[in-house]
């Protein structure tokens, strides 16, 4: 009797912190890793990879590269994401399954993209306290980590757009969304987004939110998680950069990963905006081991 392997996992690390404007993200990769994601996973059985870092350019070295107007760094950060489109292609040419560390959640720029060139149909579930729909032409901050998703379905102009497929609403859905801008959330009504706040978690619950956010990726094949650490609580993850109270506890974000492991068809993670700086004890990323490894197999009984 032949024994089922899953797919090896491969992990990179991309210490970004151009899409925002606090400093200390760049050290998210590290402080996940420190907090024994390699070691967690393999005790679950799993055949764990390094990719190690993608280069990301210090603020300082970008200042002659081109500007966007309301859109910093955009340049910079396209030129990074490209790199992780193509560490993104690679593993998915090698049957791997992907957990890309960061860093702020311009990365998703790479990822995505990098995720939308598999052969089979793609769904995006984005679960984040914010809706990362902005465009330059309505950011109140000009951080490209608001316009990541936005940029992903080709509402911003070059270079913010990574790879030969956009993303259509019926690809994603939105969890755990508490903290929208006035012109977002007029953006995300007209292009019709699937979008699940945190009322509906509190009307509804957890369970019967993920029922629906899967029931809308119905029609996809393969899943990417884009999990930005804000959208728990700070109380529960202290180390982000744009905290905002009233997110998800801890169980209810473990209940996502359980019931997306359930499910199957994640092939690969975004672990993003973990600032160690804001932490305690490194708290944050320790939390952030714990929901990669209910992602990837690990079960109360």
């Amino acid at each position: 009797m032949s024994t089922f392997l899953p797919p090896p996992v491969r992990i990179y690390g991309v210490p970004m912190d151009l899409g925002q404007n606090r400093r200390g993200v760049d050290m998210g990769p590290s402080a996940i890793r420190y907090a024994g994601l390699d070691s967690r996973l393999e005790r679950l059985g799993l055949t764990v990879r390094e990719g190690g870092n993608i280069h990301v350019p210090n603020v300082e070295e970008i200042r002659h590269l081109m500007q966007i107007p309301n859109a910093h760094n955009a340049q910079a950060i396209a030129d990074v994401c490209r790199d992780i489109y193509d560490a993104m292609c690679k593993t998915i040419q090698a049957g791997e399954r992907a957990i890309f560390l960061g860093g702020d959640h311009s990365m998703a720029l790479g990822t995505v993209a990098g995720a939308l060139t598999r052969a089979e149909r793609v769904g995006v579930l984005w679960v984040d306290t914010h809706g990362d729909f902005n465009t330059p032409d309505i950011s109140p901050s000009g951080n490209v980590h608001g316009m990541v998703l936005a940029a992903l379905m080709g509402r911003c102009p070059p270079p913010l757009r990574i790879g030969d497929k956009m993303l259509q609403p019926d690809q994603v859905v939105l969890i755990g969304v508490r903290d929208l801008d006035v012109e977002e959330k007029r953006a995300l009504r007209d292009v019709g987004v699937r979008v699940m706040t945190m009322r509906d978690v509190d009307e509804n619950g957890m369970a019967d939110v993920m029922r629906a956010a899967l029931r809308a990726l119905g029609n996809v094949d393969a899943i990417h998680v884009s999990f930005d650490m804000d959208v728990l609580d700070p109380m529960v993850a202290s180390g982000v950069g744009t905290a905002v109270p009233g997110g998800l506890t801890i169980r209810e974000a473990h209940l996502i990963m359980e019931m997306l492991a359930d499910d199957g068809r994640v092939q690969s993670l975004d672990l993003v905006e973990v600032n160690p700086i804001l932490d305690e004890r490194n708290r944050t990323a320790l939390v952030a081991v714990e929901l990669a490894a209910g992602l990837f197999g690990q079960r109360i009984i």
